[in-house]
């Protein structure tokens, strides 16, 4: 009788498995990638192999920078700085107290470019819009919990039949709450000022890191514009399996596509600019001078794995190796940065959550962990936070 009821069990997944629906439009092909249009905006996003697509954007950025500022051709842009806030999920609050923290102390720059992947992407607006918006991170970071995240489904089906463990319309309605038409009108008037501010996912059809151009998209002052940024923050935080891929509407020479994107950590998790790209090559294409940029980086994570005792089943031993890869590769994302940064003669500064800071993490989202977390951080940058300038191994006063 029990061997009947698993069979039965099986075969009624594999039933709703073909009558759920999981089609989707034609996705872009291969070699057309690069061609691809949104909402009819060109300079919506990038591959990170764009190369000198990217580099006509930022010399675009100059130009309008140096409009704004009066400077004339020839002359000097004055130093600026650039933030990138790394994924890292509940760890999101270590960003948004630091910040905060920042702006008590009264040296926080305002940032030239601001980028963000998973928490850091909803962060990311915010940090770019300035000290303003303190109060609306430290609320967001402070009475967050897993109901506001989001909304565990059926597993059996969703397992099977379904694109995710879990849905984010939870997700949706908290960043709906938070990131509305004022928000998005002001970062269009700071991208006019010559300021950018970019998020990343990964595209799973290629397989590539896609970065988005949220002030090229805000600019446009189309209705849509708002609801595709609140899809391109959700996407960036879109953990495969865990959470739902987002799918976005394209265009390929008047041909309608769609692609399928999940979590910008997929592909990395903090980035600066592509490794091939020479932070100075804009500066020259615009024609002007610059008298430096300073990096800052926020690791909302520790600098290794913590330890963990790991149960030997199979979806425990999974779960572990895959935390254990993204710590890695979130070491890496920082040489790559550190590297980037040195190339082109810019400062670097590193933040993270280091060894001092214990808390029990009794749950993801755990309001208790994530205010102690972010009260930890804030009271760090109060005093002035003592930034690294190199990820280990160049510098060896780590914890």
């Amino acid at each position: 009788m029990k061997l009947f009821i698993q069979l039965l069990g099986v075969i009624l997944l594999v039933s709703l498995s073909g009558c759920m629906s999981t089609q989707r439009e034609t996705a872009v092909p291969v070699e057309a990638r690069k061609s691809v249009k949104i909402m009819g905006i060109t300079n919506a996003r990038y591959y990170t192999d764009q190369i000198d697509e990217i580099v006509q954007e930022q010399a675009r950025a100059l130009v309008r920078e140096a409009n704004h500022k009066g400077v004339k051709k020839g002359g000097i842009i004055h130093k600026t700085y650039g933030l990138t806030i790394s994924g890292g999920a509940d760890n999101g609050a270590f960003g948004a107290g630091l910040l905060a923290g920042w702006t008590k102390h009264g040296d926080r720059p305002q940032f030239k470019l601001v980028t963000g992947i998973s928490t850091g992407a909803f962060i990311a607006p915010f940090a770019f819009l300035g000290p303003k918006y303190d109060d609306k991170l430290t609320e967001i970071y402070t009475t967050l919990d897993k109901s506001k995240i989001y909304r565990e489904r059926f597993f059996p089906v969703a397992a099977i039949a379904q694109d995710a463990l879990n849905d984010t319309d939870p997700l949706y309605a908290t960043l709906a709450a938070y990131l509305d038409e004022g928000v998005l009108n002001e970062i269009a008037a700071e991208y006019q000022k010559g300021r950018l501010l970019v998020v990343q996912t990964t595209d799973l059809d290629s397989g590539r890191a896609v970065i988005w151009n949220i002030g090229a998209i805000a600019a446009r002052g189309q209705p849509e514009a708002l609801e595709l940024t609140r899809k391109i923050l959700i996407a960036s935080a879109a953990v495969p399996a865990s959470f739902p891929p987002v799918m976005f509407d394209v265009e390929v020479n008047g041909i309608k596509h769609q692609e399928l994107h999940v979590d910008g950590g997929a592909a990395s998790q903090s980035f600066l600019a592509p490794a091939k790209l020479n932070i100075n090559q804009a500066v020259g294409v615009a024609g002007y001078r610059h008298e430096g940029f300073g990096v800052y980086v926020i690791r909302n994570g520790r600098l290794h794995s913590e330890w963990e005792e790991v149960d030997k089943k199979t979806l425990t031993i999974a779960q572990r190796a895959v935390h254990v890869f993204t710590d890695h590769s979130g070491i890496t994302d920082l040489y790559k940065m550190y590297m980037i940064a040195k190339s082109g003669g810019s400062e670097f500064n590193l933040a993270y959550i280091p060894d001092d800071f214990h808390a029990g993490h009794a749950e993801d989202f755990d309001p208790v962990y994530m205010n102690t977390l972010f009260d930890y951080a804030y009271a760090k940058a109060i005093k002035g936070y003592p930034w690294r300038h190199a990820p280990p191994g160049f510098d060896k006063n780590y914890d």
